[in-house]
């Protein structure tokens, strides 16, 4: 056993080397900012009514002053809205940006075949306790996650709160006014290219965008001359393959005669290829590294089962939820039913990505012994998912090439009951480039260790810009520049200190400034409890400042809430003494997660300056349930401690 251990582990380094470009997160570029005009035209917004928006008075007008302004109308910034609106502010205090033109964020733009949520909808879909709404499935389809935030806007009567297709570009903080000036850009007209400003006023400024927020491509490979029809997964183009973005299933009935490629196989691709394999008449796929792809189990929801058993009494929700993130982090106590029971929470060493109670301090010294028992909690798994690739597919070379190496939390899991098995289709073939990625793209297919694919349309499932391209800086994940005290720049600060925060949702210097991330805050495998979290800790902070000064109200003006610096210090010093425990990742092939950068490339050539700058952009170590224990504390104390709320005074 010890022998195939070593064997493995090998294995995965070997496997990782052949991924390393010296290129790193440079060898691709965001569509957005691409020099060839055809594919930034990729991310244009194929689903906005243009006429529509243009016919609605705008929620936002030049010398607007709402007391809350939320950049950003995905899952984050819904939940920012409402939970401040159940804190006792009005709907009318606020307002929303969304660069979109509709809202759901990540659920908005993406609307490809077969997109389901990965988390069971029960825990996910946030809110559904309030709504009375039971989800059809365990998983939730993209649409029905989609109508469903609709609901949510209109039910809390925000529906005319948002400013669609507009951009926050800029809020400088005005100390004797106590608001921030926000500049903002805004995109109108029958295609929404016609460019307008405006400048607003906002007591408070929340910024919640998303971590899939920035579609990017391989660089250099020359993509943008392939003749065929291309479109990027993020924005599925139905006039190409027909169907319908209203369907979970939609009919791709015009690809029946088709030669379809797909460059990319993870999370998206897991979902499109089975549904491309049902229409296209041959069906290319990419592949650069093999994702774990573990069993479903999707099955519609029981109306009996949810009125008796999952949401039969109040607060079900967070006691659901709260059962998943234990199994997820420290495992559920002896006596205590997994309640969600999926593949999720049966991977125990998930929680070296999401931390643990068990290792939430590390000394660096003890750092290998932490890895080599992560990686042998991890063995049974990547064993058995090794296991079930040979089980399904029936061409043994197919399914070595499918065999994913590397531990299971160096990528997102994937979970499908029909993707390995679309390979056993004689139309289907999957082309392995051996961890290098594509030759080049020509005019009439891909090309790959030289032999050319040809193709009459091209998918590129291709993924988001890496999450650690900001920094862990909210700002710069926005796209905002933000200027607090005395003119300070919000990056500025964390290029100089690193990331510096109170739980993860504010900084010192920067009043009434929040947003949701995940540096320095607790994280799930469920992204969306991870925002629920920050959103109700921020809309507290913001309503407790109003009891505590002034008349205390919450429609009084002038109230500020910013971070105590010496709290902000401690806070900073409890995430150091845990980041050593996340080396876990050193060991990972190259993705999104690690940079793109190979096993033990992301600490070297570094300054000791800049690696405690990189270990304060860590997540809480002690995983979601100690995070949601301090919090809980913390708000029990009842002081507020760590926030100076300050306002003026109310008249006599």
């Amino acid at each position: 056993m010890a022998v195939e251990f070593a064997q493995v582990q090998q294995k995965y380094a070997e496997e990782a080397q052949k991924r390393i470009k010296a290129e790193g997160i440079s060898q691709f570029e965001a569509l957005s900012q691409s020099h060839s005009d055809r594919l930034r035209h990729l991310v244009d917004d194929i689903w906005a009514d243009h006429a529509a928006l243009d016919a609605q008075t705008p929620p936002l007008r030049p010398g607007d002053s709402p007391k809350f302004l939320i950049a950003g109308a995905g899952l984050g910034g819904i939940l920012s809205a409402v939970r401040l609106i159940q804190q006792g502010f009005t709907a009318d205090q606020i307002r929303l940006v969304e660069t979109a033109g509709g809202a759901g964020g990540t659920w908005y733009w993406n609307r490809y075949p077969g997109l389901h949520c990965d988390i069971e909808a029960y825990i996910y879909m946030p809110l559904l306790e309030e709504m009375g709404f039971m989800p059809s499935h365990k998983y939730a389809a993209g649409v029905e996650i989609r109508n469903y935030l609709k609901a949510v806007i209109k039910k809390y009567e925000l529906e005319d709160k948002i400013l669609f297709r507009a951009q926050v570009n800029r809020a400088e903080w005005n100390d004797e006014a106590r608001y921030y000036k926000v500049d903002i850009t805004t995109w109108r007209g029958p295609t929404g290219r016609e460019r307008g400003s405006l400048s607003v006023n906002a007591e408070f400024i929340y910024l919640t965008a998303g971590l899939l927020a920035t579609p990017q491509v391989p660089k250099g490979v020359g993509i943008e001359g392939f003749k065929g029809e291309i479109f990027h997964t993020s924005l599925w183009n139905y006039d190409v393959t027909g169907g319908s973005s209203e369907e979970a299933f939609p009919e791709l009935t015009k690809l029946a005669d088709k030669r379809v490629g797909i460059i990319g196989t993870g999370a998206t691709a897991i979902q499109v290829v089975p549904q491309l394999a049902k229409y296209a008449k041959e069906l290319y796929v990419f592949q650069r590294t093999p994702s774990s792809v573990f069993s479903r189990g999707q099955k519609p929801t029981d109306p009996n089962e949810w009125a008796t058993s999952i949401a039969s009494e109040p607060g079900w929700s967070d006691k659901r939820n709260a059962n998943f993130i234990q199994a997820m982090t420290d495992g559920l106590p002896d006596g205590v039913p997994n309640v969600v029971d999926d593949e999720w929470t049966r991977r125990a060493a998930y929680r070296s990505l999401i931390g643990d109670q068990e290792f939430a301090t590390v000394a660096p010294e003890k750092v290998p012994e932490l890895i080599g028992r992560f990686l042998a909690l991890d063995a049974p798994d990547t064993a058995g998912v090794r296991q079930r690739v040979k089980d399904i597919v029936q061409d043994p070379q197919t399914a070595e090439k499918l065999t994913p190496w590397y531990p299971t939390w160096c990528k997102r899991p994937t979970f499908s009951d029909t993707y390995l098995e679309a390979f056993n289709e004689a139309h289907v073939h999957l082309v392995d480039t051996d961890g290098k990625g594509l030759d080049s793209v020509t005019a009439n297919g891909a090309v790959v260790n030289g032999t050319e694919y040809p193709l009459d349309i091209l998918v590129l499932s291709t993924g988001y810009r890496s999450v650690v391209i900001d920094g862990g800086d909210a700002s710069v994940r926005a796209g905002i520049k933000v200027l607090g005290r005395n003119g300070r720049d919000l990056s500025e600060k964390f290029a100089t200190e690193g990331i510096s925060t109170l739980y993860g949702v504010a900084s010192n210097g920067f009043p009434n400034l929040f947003w949701l991330g995940t540096s320095q805050s607790g994280i799930a495998a469920n992204h969306a409890c991870t925002l629920d979290t920050l959103a109700r800790l921020a809309a507290y902070i913001v309503g407790e400042s109003h009891v505590r000064v002034g008349d205390g109200t919450k429609a009084q003006k002038g109230v500020t809430a910013e971070v105590d610096a010496a709290a902000e210090q401690a806070w900073g010093l409890r995430i150091l003494q845990g980041a050593a425990r996340f080396a876990t990742i050193s060991v990972c092939t190259p993705s999104y997660l690690t940079g793109e950068m190979g096993p033990g490339d992301m600490s070297q050539g570094k300054s000791q300056e800049d690696l405690i700058k990189a270990a304060k952009r860590s997540p809480w170590s002690g995983g979601m349930p100690a995070f949601l224990d301090v919090l809980a504390k913390w708000r029990a104390d009842g002081k507020l401690e760590g926030v100076i709320a300050s306002g003026v005074s109310a008249p006599n």
